[in-house]
């Protein structure tokens, strides 16, 4: 996969994921490292907006670091197929062994800011997650754990329930609300 060809053919949903789509392309031409978090200022990160078949459920983790239910994802760590980064990330994180992509493209687009915070017994500055999501289904039959170093609960929502479970008003309102919009269009046009 090829993150930059990717994102040139993305269709952005919004304002927010047009100029922040831009923010990506212009850090990937900028020949710095962002696969890593050797830079420590902005890094790739993938994201994973996990729901039932049926899209009326979504996964969430709530998450140590920012004391909040979350999405799940986490860091490229140099991994050039961010599609797989967030695959790895949800089984790592929930224990879900059966886990699928929904759709081969991007789903959605995001700078996230990180505020300053503990990891490890070590300070991680503030920086900027290069973020890209992908929708991804597991069935909420199937067992999930917690993964303790990042997460104390891990827990299927409502769909609706799952943005409000959310104490972050930004990530309710700009980011989780508008997946929730995106998936139910896919719904949509799924045919019968």
């Amino acid at each position: 996969m090829d993150l930059y060809e990717d994102l040139l053919k993305y269709q952005p949903y919004n304002e927010q994921e047009e100029k922040d789509r831009r923010v990506l392309l212009e850090w990937l031409e900028s020949g710095k490292d962002i696969w890593t978090r050797d830079n420590k200022t902005a890094h790739l990160t993938s994201s994973a907006w996990v729901m039932s078949p049926d899209r009326k459920q979504v996964l969430m983790a709530y998450h140590n670091i920012y004391d909040s239910w979350s999405w799940l994802g986490g860091h490229a760590d140099g991994e050039r197929d961010l599609a797989q980064v967030a695959l790895r990330e949800v089984r790592e994180e929930s224990g879900l062994a059966h886990v699928r992509l929904a759709m081969d493209d991007i789903f959605s687009v995001e700078i996230l800011t990180v505020d300053g915070h503990e990891k490890h017994g070590e300070y991680v500055s503030s920086h900027l997650h290069l973020n890209v999501t992908y929708l991804i289904e597991a069935d909420p039959v199937e067992p999930v754990h917690i993964k303790p170093d990042e997460n104390s609960r891990i827990s299927w929502f409502q769909k609706e329930d799952a943005v409000k479970a959310s104490s972050e008003p930004w990530f309710r309102e700009r980011i989780y609300t508008k997946l929730n919009e995106k998936a139910e269009q896919l719904t949509l046009k799924k045919p019968e």
